[in-house]
């Protein structure tokens, strides 16, 4: 490296720097965007492994168990990764290795490298200790007691290193040599299910796109059919050419593995992007992969036979993917005699329709007991008049006054006190007609002279 032949290293002064290279250009470190960096050159490497891991600041683990030989062996992967990688504009150093710690060091003293199994603890020896990744006083202690290679450090024994630099260090050590290697962490967690297409030639014709998503959901149909599952949670990987990565997740309502439905979510997905999906010079992996199943009850298997409950679902997961799961609501009643507590409003994926009709809330002579139009926040309204029955004679609702030709009431509606601390007050609702002909339910918050001394009233909602 330049740096290096300048006698420049990391952790060197700035000031030692700046007198050995005068005219040195200085640029601040920006911690969070390298992470993003990092993070986007993992998202990357998942066309290699889904088992991607960070290994902060600058580096990354890739366990790639029984997928090197997709790539032409574990010396082709390792060829093809660091190529396409110096493409983008990085400097990498990579290798191939048993265990995690063992790869780190080689990649660090002796990128390129691919152990054969086994062969960690001869490769490793001749490596200076510095490849060793434990703490700055733990090298400076090393090379204080002359050893200056890892095969000097391993010629110790157990008891010795682990009495001076812990045991930790000592595990590290075993590591690096290849023994007692554990599983890495991976980033984001391992599909349930993948398929994905490679192309020679990067594409970019949607149509193209289109065919490979159906290819792909019938190759993950079949693998589900005989299980009797279908999806819940789809997530397409798209791999640019020029090392961009995009996701695109659609989530259903219920299972389904109709590879036309799937395609059809993606579309509408891949339609309603705020930034829509581009190729650029095209995409040359395309991955699908599952992210959650569920079992498909028998009644619901086929395509032609899809009862209306089927339609209406399909219809949901299809307006979900378009504007979003949040948007798409279903009203579900609740046990309460409250009117505004009345019904829900919850995600229609997330949510099953409502076994049997809604209750009907209807007088004998068939006049609606509740407003056609709920307002979500009762209305203060003022009445300065009320009757010997205590029903108003007229109020004052949005600055108009409302003078009443027929009254019905009271309806009285008492608090639930076994949900509450503090519950509030009773309420009286009253149906009423202006003089207008125009309809309104309204009530009295508070008993008189019980309750409170000065009850007062609400516009609650409008009738037809």
């Amino acid at each position: 490296m330049p740096a290096a032949k300048l006698g420049l290293y990391p952790g060197k002064a700035l000031a030692d720097a700046r007198a050995m290279v005068p005219d040195l250009a200085v640029i601040r470190a920006n911690e969070p965007a390298d992470r993003k960096l990092l993070e986007a050159i993992a998202d990357w490497c998942v066309r290699y492994t889904p088992l991607v891991a960070l290994d902060p600041p600058h580096g990354l683990f890739l366990d790639v168990t029984g997928v090197a030989h997709l790539f032409g062996g574990e010396a082709g992967l390792l060829q093809d990764a660091v190529r396409k990688c110096t493409a983008q504009g990085f400097l990498v150093h990579a290798a191939l290795a048993t265990t995690a710690e063992a790869a780190r060091a080689l990649a660090q003293s002796k990128p390129g490298t691919v152990v054969p199994p086994g062969g960690e603890a001869e490769a490793v020896a001749p490596l200076p200790t510095d490849a060793l990744n434990t703490k700055p006083h733990i090298i400076y202690a090393l090379k204080r007691a002359g050893l200056k290679t890892i095969g000097e450090v391993v010629g110790r024994t157990r008891q010795e290193l682990a009495s001076r630099f812990g045991g930790s260090f000592v595990l590290l050590l075993e590591r690096t040599r290849g023994r007692n290697g554990g599983p890495i962490t991976p980033r984001i967690p391992v599909p349930l299910l993948m398929a994905e297409r490679r192309f020679a030639e990067p594409v970019t014709a949607g149509t193209a796109i289109a065919e490979t998503l159906l290819s792909l959901s019938k190759d993950i149909a079949v693998i589900l059919e005989p299980q009797g599952q279908g999806v819940r949670i789809l997530e397409a990987c798209f791999f640019r050419a020029d090392g961009q990565v995009r996701h695109v997740t659609i989530e259903t309502g219920h299972a389904i593995r109709e590879p036309t439905l799937i395609v059809r979510l993606f579309q509408e997905k891949l339609d309603a992007l705020i930034d829509p999906l581009d190729p650029g010079f095209g995409f040359d992996v395309i991955r699908l992969s599952v992210l959650s199943v569920q079992v498909i009850p028998v009644e619901n298997i086929g395509f032609d036979t899809r009862s209306c409950e089927q339609d209406v679902a399909f219809l949901v997961d299809r307006l979900a993917a378009r504007f979003g799961a949040q948007r798409i609501l279903r009203f579900l009643p609740q046990n309460t005699h409250i009117p505004e507590a009345a019904s829900i409003a919850a995600p229609a994926q997330y949510t099953e329709p409502v076994a049997g009709p809604w209750r009907v809330e209807r007088d004998s002579d068939g006049t609606p007991s509740r407003p056609l139009r709920l307002f979500a926040k009762a209305e203060p309204i003022i009445v300065p008049e009320e009757d010997l029955a205590g029903m108003p004679v007229r109020f004052y609702w949005r600055h108009a006054l409302h003078r009443l030709a027929h009254a019905e009431g009271p309806e009285r509606i008492a608090t639930e006190w076994w949900h509450y601390q503090n519950p509030g007050h009773t309420r009286d609702y009253f149906r009423v007609k202006d003089e207008e002909g125009q309809h309104f339910w309204i009530y009295r918050e508070g008993l008189p002279d019980r309750e409170t001394l000065q009850p007062r009233w609400f516009m609650h909602g409008l009738l037809a």
